[in-house]
């Protein structure tokens, strides 16, 4: 009688019963460990596709009901950006920047030059295999924030409109710090420079890709706006 070669399936059952072994060969102790293990990864895991699906869901019973503790689980760590994907993906670049107005030592006043904050995040993002959410998001979402709670004449639509404000003033004096260019910051004021995306080489189709700017109006930094330890 020919004797026949083991198969795929035959070397899988080889490798799961070899894995039984060394489990059952565990201390009772470690068993039970290693069971409870399993089974915490088996419901966060359930716990997690169940709250991502329902995010993303049609309203519902449990979503009206739990959609904010929902919403709390999924932003900002697993947070999902459908602006890639069609019908309308995001066609433009835009970044965020600032400049000082500063106070120095012999009493006058000096504005330093655009500083390019989204380059910072970018570059800090680049060649990373783990940044920071920090890096990623902070800024582009207070940036669709601000724009989102105000009107074409930069006028705060309502109590999110002066928040989004406050939160533009705190990033950017996170960042500035309280000395600047050998000055003290009075006064600070952000941009947006919005580029185009070029079309690709094999396309018939023209876009401008002029850099168009959305300048606010300068703000005077307060106390509340410097990060905790550079308030004084």
């Amino acid at each position: 009688m020919a004797e026949t070669e083991p198969g795929p399936d035959d070397d899988a059952a080889v490798r799961l019963d070899d894995a039984a072994g060394r489990l059952t060969a565990l201390s009772l102790p470690a068993q039970l460990i290693v069971a409870v293990g399993v089974a915490v990864a088996a419901v966060a895991a359930t716990i997690h596709l169940a709250t991502a699906f329902l995010n993303v869901s049609p309203p519902n019973t449990i979503t009206k009901r739990h959609g904010a503790a929902i919403d709390d689980y999924v932003y900002p760590e697993f947070e999902r950006v459908w602006k890639l994907f069609a019908p309308n993906p995001l066609q433009q670049n835009i970044a965020v920047q600032a400049r000082a107005e500063i106070s120095t030592p012999d009493g006058a006043t000096a504005t330093t030059g655009w500083r390019d904050l989204s380059a910072q995040d970018g570059a800090a993002i680049r060649h990373n295999p783990l940044p920071s959410h920090t890096q990623q998001n902070e800024l582009r979402r207070a940036w669709e924030f601000y724009v989102g709670s105000h009107d074409a004449q930069e006028r705060p639509q309502g109590v999110r409109g002066d928040l989004s404000q406050q939160y533009i003033r705190r990033i950017v004096m996170l960042r500035f710090g309280r000395e600047q260019d050998g000055g003290t910051v009075r006064r600070i004021q952000v941009r947006s420079a919005t580029t185009p995306v070029a079309p690709p080489p094999w396309s018939d189709e023209k876009i401008d890709t002029k850099t168009v700017y959305r300048v606010l109006p300068w703000w005077t930094v307060t106390t509340d706006d410097l990060p905790e330890g550079k308030r004084r």
